[in-house]
């Protein structure tokens, strides 16, 4: 299956891809660097259009994603592309590779969800915005079913086609990978001024958490994690930071994160944000959600597992602080 992308310019010999800031120029026959754009007798096609390399029932801490409707499962698929090259990669065997796939209709993928107990579908594994034409197309399908689109995503994409999928999203974690841009564009094959426009684009539309992987030797310096703790409090302080612990993986074999360094990022990005979290790392004060206010336990979480203690809807139960998290209960309220 495949179907025209929308977002490309016709030049003389080849057609130049408008999705992302690489601005492929894909000569008839060939493929763009995500893999999933194809130049065929003078059009763009999304070669990739409902490809699934995967789909799993996850917890939605999984994505990870704490304010959004904690402790519910939501069904998670990918494509087999990726506009960036992430040497560290974590699922570098489906964004990186050709792998098998198997096609699922918009109408299928529905009929998927309402099947199992998912409060909505979470694009993620590899690269989403690679799959823009089939999430346009599954997002308003899901929005009718009563369910919710949420992004796990690098963020690499430009403002135009940004701006119409936001609309159908409810919720994204994006990765803001380094706050150096000439790693973001000599090593990871990106643009840090485009995630950082994702980020802001998104924060003022629907819900956000960042997720940073602190990388041995690539972004792990003090003065970076302190800059990257810098520009989200600059955006709002109630965005979730989540500091996630590298291993290595792919084509990078640097050992693991040092513990310490997580902990630094964690303690240091305490006083300017109210909610940061520790992923890849047993770290149990790591995983809760406190109330910033009062210090009273909210959200207890064991691994994947979250358990709502201290909240009346999205308020403090203790002290009536407004908490910036979307639960079923808050839903009810103001429904």
């Amino acid at each position: 299956m495949k179907r025209e992308t929308k977002h490309y310019i016709q030049q003389e010999d080849y057609l130049e891809c408008q999705m992302c800031p690489h601005y492929c120029r894909i000569l008839d026959g060939k493929f763009g660097l995500c893999r999933g754009r194809k130049n065929e007798d003078g059009k763009l096609w999304a070669t990739n259009y409902g490809e699934t390399t995967s789909v799993a029932l996850d917890p939605i801490e999984k994505k990870p994603l704490y304010h959004f409707f904690p402790g519910t499962q939501i069904l998670s698929i990918a494509c087999n592309s990726c506009n960036m090259r992430c040497p560290f990669c974590q699922n570098w065997e489906i964004s990186q590779g050709e792998v098998k796939t198997e096609y699922i209709a918009p109408e299928i993928l529905v009929k998927i969800f309402k099947d199992h107990p998912s409060i909505g579908i979470a694009y993620t594994y590899t690269e989403p915005l690679m799959w823009f034409e089939y999430i346009i197309d599954v997002g308003s399908l899901i929005h009718d079913a009563g369910g919710k689109n949420v992004l796990v995503t690098n963020g690499l994409i430009n403002e135009v086609p940004l701006s119409e999928i936001i609309p159908l999203i409810d919720a994204m974690n994006i990765d803001l990978k380094t706050m150096n841009p000439d790693v973001y564009k000599k090593i990871l094959k990106g643009d840090l001024d485009t995630v950082k426009k994702t980020i802001e684009l998104a924060h003022e539309n629907c819900h956000i958490e960042i997720t940073n992987l602190i990388v041995t030797g690539i972004n792990d310096k003090t003065s970076e994690i302190d800059q990257l703790i810098d520009y989200v409090a600059s955006i709002n302080r109630n965005i979730p930071l989540h500091f996630s612990r590298y291993y290595p993986n792919y084509k990078y074999t640097k050992p693991p994160t040092p513990v310490k360094t997580i902990e630094y990022a964690y303690e240091k990005a305490r006083t300017k944000l109210n909610y940061v979290y520790i992923g890849n790392l047993p770290a149990e004060d790591g995983s809760h959600t406190m109330c910033p206010k009062c210090g009273n336990m909210l959200i207890e979480r064991l691994h994947f597992r979250a358990l709502i203690k201290g909240l009346e809807g999205n308020l403090c139960r203790k002290c009536g602080e407004q908490i910036p998290v979307i639960t079923e209960a808050a839903t009810r309220q103001v429904d």
